[in-house]
């Protein structure tokens, strides 16, 4: 094991395995996930400050199996900061890890936690989500060029709620799309209800194309509109995350054209690390108007 001394934000940080490949297909190794997350960061910190985070670790690579960890490690540095939250599971409080720097980012991003998932809450107030989120997850033989069709049809019933809504590709095979609240709002009753019903309306409008329920029988050749992400319990994977692929492919923010050019051409919508780094470049964090726009729901979804 070969460790490495960096000083990030004056802080000193042990990187260990740098030469460490992590994505087999790609030859991606572990110095180059660090990399990617140290020059992404300017627009991914801040959709992950003040979130509980639940690290999604592949200590060997993509193909050699992975953990879920929610209590923030006990190695952890004393300056990483931990969000405490209630588990009714463990009885008891959870630290969660909080990334609010890029000292911590690159700290994770060194514990092979390829994937970042987050809470749609913020640590201080859990209970509260800012945001809504439509997971649309497509039944083979569905794909994701399916998943924009529906995607279109869920931003129509939006507009007619004179709700914004954001999408992004899942980094896998789906897509998700996200309203961007920042109001007093709790998951139950609110949010998640009105993601039930959401997904319920356009599963009866549009049968052959959707279903709101997870049953596996129920699902091929269809979209999944997934609504039990919104829960206090649950976590999504953050915009800007890697994803656990045979290649490194990422969670990103797509435009309404790109979202259309796709349900009308059958052009698959993915992106991998260094798309996006150009990207972002080019067009700034798509996924901004998440942190600060202020949105209330309507008191139904029909």
């Amino acid at each position: 094991m070969t460790d490495t001394l960096v000083e990030v934000e004056s802080r000193t940080l042990k990187l260990s395995n740098l030469d460490k490949v992590l994505y087999p297909e790609a030859g991606f190794t572990k110095g180059q996930v660090i990399d990617y997350y140290r020059r992404i960061a300017p627009v991914l910190l801040p959709h992950l400050a003040g979130r509980p985070l639940t690290l999604k670790r592949y200590p060997n690579g993509v193909d050699q199996g992975h953990f879920y960890e929610k209590r923030c490690p006990s190695h952890r540095p004393e300056w990483v900061q931990t969000a405490e939250v209630w588990s009714d599971r463990n009885k008891g409080i959870v630290p969660y890890c909080v990334v609010d720097g890029l000292p911590t980012l690159v700290w994770v991003a060194n514990l092979a936690s390829l994937e970042l998932h987050t809470s749609l809450s913020l640590g201080d107030e859990i209970a509260r989500p800012t945001m809504v989120v439509f997971d649309l997850d497509p039944g083979p033989p569905a794909d994701i060029v399916d998943c924009c069709r529906v995607a279109i049809r869920l931003r129509a019933l939006f507009d007619r709620m004179n709700l914004q809504s954001f999408a992004k590709t899942s980094g896998s095979k789906g897509l998700q799309l996200y309203i961007p609240l920042n109001t007093e709002v709790a998951y139950e009753p609110g949010t998640k209800d009105f993601a039930f019903a959401v997904a319920q309306s356009l599963e009866k409008r549009f049968p052959d194309e959707i279903v709101s329920s997870m049953k596996k029988e129920l699902r091929p050749g269809k979209v999944l509109i997934d609504w039990s992400q919104n829960d206090e319990h649950k976590t999504t994977v953050c915009v800007y995350s890697l994803r656990a692929k045979a290649r490194p492919t990422v969670s990103a923010p797509v435009t309404w054209d790109e979202v259309e050019a796709c349900a009308e051409t059958g052009t698959p919508l993915g992106f991998e690390w260094d798309d996006v780094l150009a990207r972002v470049e080019r067009v700034g964090d798509l996924f901004a108007p998440l942190l600060t726009l202020r949105q209330k729901l309507p008191s139904t979804a029909e």
